[in-house]
């Protein structure tokens, strides 16, 4: 009987192990930051965020958005507000379940509720307005949540904003991600 035991757990340890969510480390200028990915919730927004990580793609891009006391916007602008070419949209996976709570992390999109490339942003508070449903049907997807550093994307929220070109909220002195790498991945 203790050896039945032991191989359950054994087994079942295992398998949780395999089933956990990625984590990735987002080094900025401003500090790192660890955020939990939820594969199991967003699978699409997961796999399209995975895939501009494994390609370097957020290397030198900014936080261009900066809203303090609702949330911090990164990954597709460079220095000068320079757009990045990203691949094509992704379907928006807002009706998850997962709220825009404090330390979360969504897909940023136009008016357009299918609109989502590469750009995302991390709640600064609950922003319960960003939630499935919203009036034209959508909300932002959640896909992930900060699970260390939060108080790094809190500074950022901080930081002085002003316009850039026909830009606004742009941190006047840029914040740069400076890498994203995956940490665990047990797919």
């Amino acid at each position: 009987m203790q050896r039945f035991i032991i191989l359950f757990a054994t087994l079942f340890f295992s398998l949780t192990a395999f089933a956990a969510n990625p984590q990735v480390e987002m080094k900025t200028s401003q500090g790192t930051i660890i955020i939990e990915l939820y594969r199991d919730k967003a699978p699409q927004s997961v796999e399209n965020f995975l895939r501009y990580v494994k390609d370097d793609f957020y290397k030198g891009t900014l936080f261009h958005r900066v809203i303090d006391g609702f949330m911090i916007q990164g990954g597709g602008f460079t220095s000068g507000m320079k757009e990045k070419p990203t691949r094509d949209p992704i379907q928006n996976e807002a009706k998850n379940g997962v709220k825009n709570e404090m330390g979360t992390l969504a897909m940023a999109r136009t008016g357009d509720p299918h609109s989502a490339t590469a750009q995302f942003f991390i709640n600064l508070k609950n922003n319960t307005s960003l939630d499935y449903p919203k009036p034209d049907g959508w909300g932002y997807a959640v896909f992930g949540k900060v699970i260390k550093g939060f108080e790094v994307v809190q500074k950022i929220g901080k930081t002085a904003t002003g316009n850039a070109g026909f830009y606004q909220d742009v941190p006047t002195t840029p914040i740069v991600i400076e890498s994203v790498k995956v940490l665990t991945d047990k797919q």
